[in-house]
């Protein structure tokens, strides 16, 4: 549709897609994918832009459903929805689980909100996913047949609201053995192409690849280990969420409205202008064009 999908991203979130669908031996392959940054970067735009190249349809979360009237509901819905998408893949389509500002409905903002049962229990049922991610049950609906793995992906703002133990290595951003795979990964996509993934993975007579063990040295090791302890503390420093309520701040909000003359309100925000007292009634002896009313303008309407 001409939209422009910035590759580092795009290989990030297919090769992420793609790994939870392949068979990799000795391999635990992280189940959910982070993806923060500031706002209006274009982190929900552009995963709708990769799903729709790769052909998926994804069951899609929002964080005002990770709260509820009800205790456990949200944790609940959660299973329900990855459930429905391992339902889909059972049928031979591609499906993900996506969920919108995950930090926004189940991180904790500081003091201004209050942490919920259903909070913890949003991260204690995706950690238990991230761990099972074949055997998800139901309240009531226990079958012993394994269900298909359902890649997860989430946006937000800040992880560092999010329960510490959930964006660990191997849950969020990968373990190291996994990552072993990612080139072999990026040149099987190359050879299939994006638009065909989903009919060699998930529909296909002669089942997902297969790949050799990729040797291993030791500087790749570590090149793989400073990667993922670069993502951890750029979490940790990066906090956005402090940034974002300390703006919602009334005063901060209308610092620059003030500044330039925009915001009008009580006589107390005027203080800084150098106004000679008077009084916006024409009709009053100490009348004064100059002086402004709460409205903004310099005289009274009825």
């Amino acid at each position: 549709d001409g939209f422009y999908i910035a590759p580092a991203f795009m290989d990030k979130l297919v090769v992420h897609i793609t790994k939870n669908f392949m068979n990799l031996p000795n391999i635990k392959v992280p189940l959910i994918l982070g993806i923060w940054g500031g706002k209006g970067q274009g982190k929900s735009f552009q995963c709708e832009l990769v799903f729709a190249k790769m052909g998926i349809n994804p069951i899609m979360m929002s964080a005002g459903e990770l709260e509820s009237g009800n205790a456990g509901e949200p944790a609940k819905l959660i299973r329900q929805r990855y459930r429905e998408a391992a339902d889909i893949i059972k049928k031979g389509k591609m499906c993900c689980l996506f969920i919108n500002d995950l930090d926004a409905g189940a991180g904790r903002m500081g003091g201004t909100t209050q942490y919920t049962v259903n909070n913890q229990m949003v991260n204690a049922t995706l950690m238990n996913i991230a761990d099972n991610p074949t055997n998800v049950q139901l309240p009531g609906m226990y079958n012993k047949q394994d269900n298909p793995r359902v890649p997860i992906i989430v946006t937000g703002n800040d992880f560092s609201t999010l329960y510490a133990p959930l964006i660990r290595d191997g849950h969020f951003f990968g373990a190291l053995r996994a990552r072993v795979y990612d080139d072999e990964v990026r040149k099987w996509v190359a050879e299939s192409g994006i638009e065909s993934i989903g009919k060699k993975l998930v529909n296909s007579l002669e089942g997902p690849p297969t790949f050799e063990q990729p040797k291993m040295t030791l500087d790749k090791l570590m090149e793989y280990g400073n990667m993922l302890v670069q993502e951890q503390e750029n979490v940790k420093r990066v906090q956005l969420a402090d940034k974002y309520l300390s703006e919602a701040a009334l005063g901060d909000a209308n610092a620059d409205a003030m500044k330039t003359g925009n915001f009008y309100g009580k006589a107390a925000q005027q203080v800084n202008i150098p106004v000679p007292e008077g009084c916006t009634d024409p009709i009053a002896t100490n009348f004064d064009p100059t002086a402004r009313s709460d409205d903004g303008s310099c005289l009274y309407t009825l």
